[in-house]
């Protein structure tokens, strides 16, 4: 039995078994990008046809995708009477709320078969949350009511006959019934022999500096590295010093499976060459977050390979494709490990709020952290803590999870008490101060370098209140909610989305007043609204007032939860962890798979960063280069904000410098990209950059007259990295083309790679790992060099550090006159 027709029509219609609605059919595969391809992404519109060998290249409709997806959810934002009843006890209405002797509110439940009433006590189940949270959602009209139940059943996948069925079957196991799965998660949510964090107490760690697990993580990795770095650059072991080697970080950039899979390519070609060994750091947005989560799990045992092997298994079928995901929904042993979360989410605090973040997280988990076969789930694998088995005795880099907060403040006209409206100069000091905070999440601590404030990981989801836990304690939030975040690009703000959609506005005769009315004149607006709400965590500094440094928010303390989203809305590149004093990072290697490589350039948004830290050795004015912006330019700007009188007066005039420099090198970008098509743009890029491009800064204080940007380190100048006074060395490594190597595959090209598709087969799994792979070893020499370089600097400043300690303790030495006597270095027994 399917739904009622009221129902199908306002969610279904157009959805064919030939051609769905949102759905793009293709023929060839097209050398240009699909228009809507964005930085991250959920949903896909199309999917890439099989290739046959001697047969050409055809293209098929999948039905998966938003379709499906949208079928899923509008089942729940469009309750029809008998889909509301999963909702309530079969065959029971609820008719009033009453209070007992005791004060335990219950339900006076009438039986609509038997006409008879009867008192129960009943809990609020987890499914009444889920329904309660999705009551709010906006509705949208269906189609008009002429259309047959005929015309409904041609056009419906056969699957959706059996959606109630499942769904119900779901809403059941979420029910806190006895013996339902809600009922058996929540009471190993109360068992310290499961989870033994609930049992310990929990406070905020208010420091800047690194928590001691780290320290000592960092004291083990040293000595690890040290017989790997002697067989990377070929030397002998015990001719290398602990204190010479290099901290080298790697970093991969968001764009959704394109970044995890790209990814996965490129840190297995670094392992198979022997740098993964050297590696202190690994930090990720977005996708790289994802990858970062199956290399320390179970499921891929530290094994790049496994994760390839893995990625080739299950990323065949849609993570939306309703029968798949509601089997792991309803079958153990994966259910129990995927609604672990929101169960204890519901049920230890009734006010929370079941948004598209969980559902996202819940689906993806489904696909990535549950082996083929879906028998061999492993539990560690859904806590974050867990991984510190991977680095306990600094065996591997320390993964470095990223997310942020956007940071609005409000500027109403008038205050409650009717005070007369803001100035003009405080609302545009406003516009300037909405930001994103940066989170980082290891295995040991979740900390905000804002905030100077952070949290063990063990302690994620339960509440605080003024520095410690307060309530409850709950299990440690499981990742299937943490992948939803780090991925959770669909809640950018509108003018994220008018980015993705505006190639396509400009492209339409006439609408270009229509665009430039909307960019110039609303897109400060835009970019304060997020239409999809992030997911909601506990605020571990909530009542913290005067704890914390002065330029934390006051309304931060104010609030319960905070909202936290997928990082790559601030920089894509997760580069801003890696610059927090105490890691003293000499190296960093990024890998970027970004969809828009060259046109955000996010190396050159790290220079604001480390400005406004005084981080130094950071090179500036790296990145794609910038035609529009001469050196004279860009000296004039540091210039503006160094003479500055105080911290925030530097940070408004690097702002107004920054919007500035936006301003003009928009419209040179919107002019070059409206002549150009993607694929050009890509080819353009790597002639400018190359696969691999190596720059390095300078720890010297900057003059009245700075220099021009570095140039990137070729064979030439490779003397620069061995400089006293030579700073980071940044290794950028962009996913790029490459015909020669690997024809026919191509990230701007291939439609398969948009951020959008979530399907990849075995077959396009491998084309970007080989693409990934190749570029490595178009770098594979620079990289090894830069790190030799580094190593012999560090070497030659820790034997001028000792040759000057032996010489100044000489000099005591004469200076004492106790040269020459018995016992005493430079004499002998015969003085």
């Amino acid at each position: 039995m399917i739904p009622p027709r009221s129902v199908l029509h306002k969610c279904l219609t157009g959805i064919t078994r030939r051609r769905p609605l949102f759905s793009v059919t293709t023929t060839t595969r097209s050398p240009r990008r699909a228009p809507f391809n964005g930085r991250h992404g959920f949903f896909t519109s199309s999917r890439q046809g099989a290739e046959q060998k001697g047969s050409s290249k055809v293209g098929i409709t999948r039905t998966v995708g938003l379709s499906t997806t949208c079928a899923l959810l509008a089942l729940w934002l469009y309750p029809h009477e008998s889909l509301t009843q999963l909702t309530k006890p079969l065959g029971l209405v609820a008719d009033e709320r009453r209070t007992s002797p005791d004060g335990v509110e219950i339900k006076v439940i009438k039986s609509t078969e038997k006409g008879r009433q009867k008192e129960k006590r009943e809990e609020e189940s987890v499914w009444a949350g889920i329904a309660k949270s999705l009551e709010g959602f906006p509705s949208i009209p269906g189609p008009p009511e002429n259309i047959t139940d005929m015309v409904v059943d041609l056009i419906l996948p056969e699957w959706t006959k059996s959606l109630p069925g499942l769904m119900r079957k779901l809403q059941r196991e979420l029910e806190m019934a006895p013996g339902s799965l809600a009922a058996e998660i929540w009471d190993e949510a109360r068992d310290p022999f499961t989870h033994p964090e609930i049992e310990w107490e929990a406070k905020v760690r208010v420091s800047n500096a690194l928590c001691e697990e780290e320290k000592t993580f960092l004291e083990r990795r040293k000595k690890v590295i040290v017989p790997a770095l002697a067989k990377y650059l070929g030397l002998k072991e015990e001719d290398i010093h602990p204190d010479d080697v290099p901290t080298v970080a790697i970093c991969g950039s968001g764009g959704g499976l394109r970044a995890l899979v790209a990814g996965t390519g490129s840190f297995l070609a670094s392992t198979e060459d022997g740098l993964f060994d050297c590696v202190t750091y690994a930090s990720g947005v977005s996708g790289s977050c994802w990858l970062q989560s199956l290399y320390y799990s179970s499921v891929t045992g530290n094994s790049f390979q496994r994760a390839i092997d893995h990625l080739k298994a299950r990323l065949g079928t849609h993570i939306a494709d309703p029968p798949v995901a509601f089997n792991s929904l309803t079958s153990a042993p994966t259910n129990k490990y995927l609604l672990s979360g929101i169960v204890e989410k519901f049920k230890g605090d009734p006010a929370a709020s079941f948004s598209l973040v969980d559902v996202y997280g819940i689906l993806l988990a489904a696909r990535l952290l549950v082996p083929k076969g879906e028998l061999e789930v492993n539990e560690k694998d859904f806590k974050l803590s867990s991984q510190r088995e991977y680095v306990r005795y600094g065996q591997n880099p320390l993964p470095i999870y990223t997310a942020v907060r956007h940071e609005i403040p409000e500027m109403d006209e008038q205050d409650a008490d009717g005070n007369p409206p803001v100035s003009e100069e405080a609302k545009e000091r406003a516009k300037k101060e909405a930001w994103f905070q940066w989170f980082e999440i290891t295995p040991y601590e979740l900390f905000c370098e804002e905030f100077s404030a952070g949290i063990p990981t063990w302690a994620l989801g339960r509440k605080f209140k003024n520095g410690s836990d307060t309530g409850l304690r709950l299990p440690e939030v499981r990742m299937p909610l943490l992948l939803g975040i780090w991925g959770s690009a669909f809640c950018a703000t509108l003018s994220h989305y008018y980015r993705e959609i505006r190639p396509i506005i400009r492209s339409i005769v006439g609408f270009g007043p229509i665009d430039g009315l909307i960019w110039n004149n609303l897109n400060e607006d835009l970019s304060k609204v997020h239409p999809i709400d992030p997911a909601s965590m506990p605020n571990f500094v909530y009542g913290m007032h005067g704890k914390l440094p002065s330029t934390v928010p006051e309304t931060v303390y104010d609030n319960e939860n905070i909202q936290l989203m997928d990082a790559g809305m601030s920089n894509n590149l997760p580069i801003y962890p890696l610059l927090r004093p105490g890691r003293d990072v000499d190296i960093i290697i990024s890998f970027d798979a970004s969809a828009d490589i060259k046109t955000d350039n996010w190396l050159s948004v790290v220079e604001g960063y480390a400005m406004q830290r005084g981080i130094k050795g950071w090179p500036l004015g790296i990145g794609w280069p910038k035609p529009e912006a001469s050196a004279n330019e860009t000296a004039k700007q540091l210039d503006k904000a160094e003479s500055a009188s105080s911290p925030s007066e530097s940070q408004d005039r690097v702002a107004d410098a920054k919007m500035e420099q936006a301003a003009r090198q928009q419209q040179m970008q919107e002019d070059d990209s409206s002549k150009r098509t993607e694929a050009e743009k890509h080819q353009q890029a790597s002639d400018e950059l190359g696969y691999c491009t190596v720059w390095v800064g300078t720890t010297q204080e900057r003059s009245s007259a700075p220099p021009p940007p570095p140039k990137p380190i070729d064979d030439e100048s490779s003397w620069r990295l061995m400089e006293p006074d030579a700073g980071i060395a940044v290794v950028y490594m962009p996913f790029l083309a490459n015909e020669k190597k690997v024809p026919g595959v191509d990230p701007a090209g291939s439609e398969y790679m948009s951020t959008w598709n979530f399907v990849y087969s075995p077959e396009d799994v491998e084309g970007v790992v080989r693409l990934a792979r190749a570029n490595y070893e178009e770098g594979r020499g620079q990289i090894k060099a830069t790190v030799r370089a580094v190593y012999e600097r560090k070497k030659r400043r820790r034997e001028e550090h000792a040759r000057r300690v032996k010489e100044e303790a000489w000099r005591r030495v004469i200076r004492g006159g106790r040269a020459g006597k018995v016992g005493v270095e430079g004499g002998d027994q015969f003085s």
